[in-house]
């Protein structure tokens, strides 16, 4: 093929880059709910993702996730530059849930756990399932500090995808927020709109 038609086809590829990475990864192809977490999990506490996955982190990530919360990554991602673009003072800075946010472990401390425990599953009649994971985060001086999450996994394609994490209030499953509810809370459509009552 003619390099001219390899650049014809850069936006093509690039509009799939999700898609192609997402099926690469063995490790998330599982049908049980628990073995996916687990190996989602194990990235997290390895690599500590802040804000939206990119790079290295992006293909790491990305054959976990399902299409819908890809796209919500790629919206996100399109609200900070629209924040950029409005706050363009280099010396300000952006919202956590932008660039800091463990967004499958929470903001703040809860941002770097050091280890974590599937709790259990939690089969719904609409077909997805919950995994409830214990994260902890400890050292050598302090106490260790531990708090609760739980992935919502869906079938798509013919495989095991997740497609949103709840933040949890305590062990019991009470839903404190959610990583689609903080992703879109400050943004509409890719734009940045700061924080309107009506998007919580």
């Amino acid at each position: 093929m003619k390099r001219s038609r390899y650049i014809g086809l850069l936006p093509l590829i690039t509009a799939l880059a999700w898609g192609a990475v997402a099926q690469g990864n063995p490790a998330a192809q599982t049908n049980r709910p628990d073995a996916l977490v687990s190996s989602l999990y194990e990235q997290v506490v390895a690599r500590h993702p802040l804000g939206v996955p990119y790079g290295a982190d992006k293909k790491i990530f990305a054959p976990y996730l399902s299409k819908s919360l890809r796209r919500r990554f790629d919206l996100t991602k399109a609200c900070f530059a629209d924040w950029r673009r409005q706050n363009p003072d280099p010396s300000l800075k952006p919202p956590s849930v932008l660039i800091e946010n463990g967004l499958f472990s929470g903001s703040a401390e809860e941002a770097e756990p050091t280890a974590f425990h599937i709790e259990r599953t939690q089969s719904l009649k609409d077909g997805s399932s919950r995994v409830y994971v214990r994260l902890t985060w400890e050292d050598s001086v302090n106490k260790p500090f531990i708090w609760y999450v739980a992935a919502v996994v869906v079938p798509e394609n013919s495989r095991l995808v997740v497609d949103d994490v709840f933040y949890l209030k305590s062990k019991v499953g009470d839903v404190e927020s959610s990583l689609s509810q903080d992703l879109s809370s400050q943004c509409v459509n890719g734009h940045w709109v700061g924080n309107l009552p009506h998007l919580h």
